[in-house]
């Protein structure tokens, strides 16, 4: 469920390449802060894949809602 839920959000990343430098930045818009910038594409997707799993793993530590992507949610339950 989990890898699911970060495979989808991870095919509406958004890359760029800077022009200052020309490096590689990439963003999830509806996951705010979650963004990455490496060298190369592969490194920034790999980076990006990481920046991600950490935010969602923060959210449900701090019990914050996550959006809901291409209809799937991750929901937090207290279990007893």
């Amino acid at each position: 469920m989990l890898r699911d839920y970060l495979q989808a959000a991870l095919r509406h990343a958004h890359y760029e390449v800077l022009t200052d430098d020309g490096s590689f930045y990439g963003e999830i818009p509806f996951c705010n802060g979650v963004y990455a910038n490496a060298s190369t594409l592969k490194e920034c997707r790999e980076q990006l894949e990481e920046v991600l799993e950490d935010w969602v793993l923060f959210r449900v530590y701090k019990n914050l809602p996550l959006p809901v992507i291409d209809g799937r949610a991750l929901e937090i339950r207290e279990i007893a």
